[in-house]
């Protein structure tokens, strides 16, 4: 039981990470699940990856719950209504990628969940992240703050966050791309990926809590909350690091990293296959 519980935080820990880095978290998982198997059941295998995620979520609302809540007593009434401004922006940001995920949950399961729809998506936007911070090069942002967000920018990043349904593609990674292309500065953008994760991972997680039953044996118990507390603690640090990265530089590295991962996966896949 030590072993899985070591295995579990080990996977906490790569989720904490490429969760808030545009860099794939479903390609990470990928390849980390080849080498450290945990030996559970197929259900609650399949759970623990969903609800790590969750915790991951927790960070962004630890980090940022002043700044999303409405009822903040120390907020006047204008800050309480802008707050209130970027909750209905998340809604409106998510409805795209809802409606899309739910008609075609199945179709993608079945289709685009292998390694190499992940490698080829590692790789293109990977290349993309690379061009479009080039194209943009000493462009001066058109909207640097959430009050100059308006809802059709917002509903056009929920659109690029339909992207990534597809495995590989990375959910920051979709949205903060999109958000860059039309002229929204890179910690607006960053945020409002941030923001955008929180209903769409916790519908996610309750659904896959639900399903299971939450019904667990002692180690099945131990696992999730091992994987869960790295998950939560390392996605802090990972959140700040990416706030303070792109104040002083793009997203070019990560474009970098992402086919250097995508080519291992084809690599590795491609030995073993």
């Amino acid at each position: 039981m030590v072993i899985e519980i070591i295995k579990s935080i080990i996977l906490g820990i790569v989720q904490g990470i490429t969760e808030w880095l545009p860099i794939s978290s479903t390609g990470h998982m990928i390849l980390v699940d080849e080498f450290l198997i945990l030996n559970t059941s197929a259900d609650f295998k399949e759970m623990f990856f969903v609800v790590i995620q969750l915790a991951s979520i927790l960070a962004v609302i630890l980090l940022y719950f002043r700044k999303l809540n409405p009822f903040d007593s120390q907020k006047n009434e204008i800050q309480k209504k802008e707050t209130w401004h970027i909750w209905f922006k998340v809604v409106v940001g998510v409805i795209p990628a809802g409606v899309i995920g739910l008609l075609f949950e199945d179709v993608i399961n079945e289709h685009f969940y292998n390694w190499w729809t992940v490698a080829i998506a590692l790789i293109v936007y990977g290349i993309a992240f690379i061009i479009i911070e080039k194209r943009n090069e000493g462009k001066i942002p058109t909207v640097a703050t959430f009050e100059q967000l308006s809802y059709k920018t917002a509903l056009i990043i929920g659109m690029f966050q339909v992207l990534a349904l597809i495995p590989g593609t990375s959910r920051s990674g979709a949205t903060i791309v999109g958000a860059i292309m039309i002229g929204i500065a890179r910690p607006v953008a960053a945020e409002y990926s941030f923001f955008l994760s929180i209903p769409v991972m916790l519908g996610a997680s309750l659904l896959k809590l639900v399903g299971f039953g939450f019904t667990f044996t002692s180690a099945e118990l131990a696992i999730l909350i091992a994987g869960c507390l790295f998950s939560f603690l390392v996605s802090i640090v990972a959140i700040k690091f990416l706030m303070s990265y792109i104040r002083r530089n793009d997203f070019s590295s990560f474009g970098w990293y992402r086919i250097v991962v995508g080519l291992i996966v084809i690599g590795y896949f491609g030995l073993i296959a």
